[in-house]
Parts: C-alpha cells; sequence; structure tokens
C-alpha cells in the first residue's frame, strides 16, 4: 500500500473483458476505472493498490481474460499549502464542483512572492479534502489580474472528467476584453503560442509554438477602443493578451503586452482619468460552461462585470456620445 496514503477507501473490482487479452495491464485499467486518469492509475498500479488476480502486475504485463482487478483507491494529501479564511464568491457548488467569480488580484496558485493569500488557500479553507486532489482540484487558471469565473473540482473523478473536457475543447470559455483600437469587425486569431525566446515572464507567438485559437466579435465599438467577446478554442497560458497583442490591438492596461497608454484625441479629463489608472488588463471571463462531470447535464455560469470595467466601458461609452453629439452640431 502508499506508503503516503491517509486514506483509502474499500477496494473497487471489476473484471478483465474476454477481448481484452493480449493489451496491456495499464490500458485495461484506464477502460475498467475511466474516472481516474492514466497517471493517477499507473501510480495505483506501481504502490501495488491495482492488483491482478490479486496479485502485482507491471502496468505493461499483458492479461488474458477473465481476471479478477481489484483496485484501492488511495487518496494521498496532493496540496501542502495552509488554509487561510479569504473571502470566495460562488457562482455555483454542489458534491462535485465550486464555480468561484475570482476577483482581479487574486493569486491563483501558491509559489515564488506568493506563498500565501491565494486561491488555493482560500479553496483549501473552504473545503479541506481538496488537499487530496491535484492542485487542489484546480483544471485551469486566470492570470492575477483577470477577473471572472473558474470551476473548482471537488472530487478526484471530477477532476478526472473535468481535465478531459478541456483537452477535448469541450468547454465553453467566454471573456470580455477592451481593446487599444476602433475594431470594425470579429474575427478569428490562430497563431501559435509559447515561451518568448529572450523574456521568460512572456509569451509570444512563434511558429514552432503550440496550437492557439481564440475566436472574437465586437460587443461594444467606441472613438478609439473596442468591447470584445472573445472565446477560447485552446486555453495557452496569456492566449487572449497575446493574440490581441499580436494583431496590434493590445488589452487595455496589460502590463506585459499592452505598450504605452493610447489617449484617443479630444479626450475628457475624466475619460483620460479612467485610461490612466485602469492598472490591470481589461479582461473578465464572463461566461463558464461545462457538462457537470457526474451527471453530464450542462452547467453555465455567468459572472458580473467587475466594478472597475464597468466604470471603464462607462468612460469610453460617454466619451463616444459626447464627440458624436459635437460632431452633428
Amino acid at each position: 500500500m502508499n506508503a503516503h496514503a491517509t486514506e483509502a477507501v474499500s477496494p473497487l473490482a471489476a473484471t478483465v473483458p474476454a477481448s481484452a487479452a493480449g493489451r496491456r495491464f495499464d490500458a485495461v485499467l484506464a477502460e475498467l476505472f475511466p474516472q481516474y486518469s492514466r497517471s493517477r492509475l499507473a501510480e495505483w498500479i506501481k504502490s501495488g493498490d491495482a492488483l491482478l488476480d490479486g496479485q502485482p502486475a507491471r502496468p505493461r504485463d499483458p492479461v488474458r481474460g477473465g481476471e479478477a482487478v481489484s483496485l484501492a483507491v488511495v487518496e494521498a494529501v496532493q496540496t501542502h499549502a495552509v488554509a487561510e479564511d479569504i473571502p470566495l464568491d460562488m457562482l455555483y457548488e454542489d458534491a462535485s464542483v465550486f464555480v468561484i467569480d475570482k476577483p482581479a488580484g487574486l493569486v491563483v496558485h501558491p509559489g515564488a512572492g506568493n506563498p500565501a493569500g491565494t486561491l488555493v488557500n482560500a479553496l483549501l479553507h473552504r473545503d479541506p479534502a481538496l488537499e487530496k486532489l491535484p492542485r487542489a482540484g484546480i483544471v485551469h487558471r486566470l492570470d492575477k489580474d483577470t477577473s471572472g469565473a473558474m470551476v473548482v473540482a471537488r472530487t478526484l473523478e471530477a477532476h478526472t472528467a473535468l481535465v478531459a473536457q478541456l483537452s477535448a475543447r469541450e468547454v465553453h470559455r467566454q471573456y470580455l476584453a477592451i481593446v487599444v483600437g476602433a475594431l470594425v469587425s470579429g474575427g478569428t486569431a490562430n497563431a501559435a503560442i509559447d515561451r518568448h525566446p529572450r523574456d521568460r515572464l512572456r509569451q509570444a507567438v512563434r511558429e514552432d509554438g503550440k496550437d492557439a485559437v481564440t475566436h472574437y466579435r465586437l460587443r461594444e465599438r467606441f472613438r478609439a477602443h473596442t468591447a470584445l467577446e472573445c472565446r477560447l478554442e485552446t486555453g495557452r497560458t496569456h492566449q487572449i493578451r497575446v493574440h490581441m497583442a499580436h494583431l496590434k490591438h493590445p488589452i487595455v492596461g496589460d502590463p506585459l503586452y499592452g505598450g504605452s497608454l493610447k489617449l484617443p484625441k479630444g479626450a475628457s479629463d475624466e475619460l483620460i482619468a479612467a485610461l490612466r489608472g485602469f492598472k490591470r488588463q481589461a479582461l473578465h471571463a464572463e461566461v463558464l460552461e461545462f457538462a457537470h462531470p457526474a451527471t453530464g447535464e450542462p452547467v453555465r455560469c455567468t459572472a458580473p462585470l467587475p466594478a472597475d470595467m464597468q466604470s471603464l466601458m462607462s468612460a469610453l461609452r460617454e466619451d463616444a456620445i459626447a464627440h458624436a453629439e459635437t460632431g452633428r452640431r
């Protein structure tokens, strides 16, 4: 049994089908227990928690068909972070998942420079059992200064199912971004992304990068800015931020990809103050939709636009209205 285990449930049992004869034990085990990831099943095979006819087996050992398989689901501590009483806004919760509305400024994972005060610390306070899940149940992330909806798994089965949905591009993720420039139409950014060759903090569009696709359409057009509805087809680090900068329409306030502040000609003092005072990327994860990992029913959550982005949108709208009225005189 795994020496690092903190808890094991009663073993699960199954029988190897005759049609699986000659196949590897690890592949058959993954089909018999699809609620667990292949990596977790591989760990249990190596630790002796997955048995073939009552005996330990190697992942590559062939099965004959008809053998009894037992699996002791071992729950070991995966996340060693301190629980902290940090308030969280919940958009949805049940025994399988949380969907939270992450505020801008909240770091997702503890790390260098942020050992505490993160979303992980908050989640462990809300549900201590999350310590037994990889990354405390977090299956996707938002940048520190991006706000909005995030789903968190509360069980190992839910974690496996949600990771599979993300890999299959079956999770609908829609963002609102305020970008520089008055776009006249939507489109698709299809440009591979990987780490910047010189700046380790940045990502960049690269021919040898990983596939990255962002669809965008106009939500509202201002004089020199546009509110875009962006839908992720893939989920690369900083994807929307990198793609919009690549299209020469960087996100307002983006400290890494936004470039210098650009003010519309004849901007009012109010708009100048709003643009200069916006110190984060104007990016919000507004809609998250996925199949519930336990029931398969669709779950759709909408995170309300935060106050700072509402204020920026209002200032841009008032500027556009004022200049339209001036032009009619």
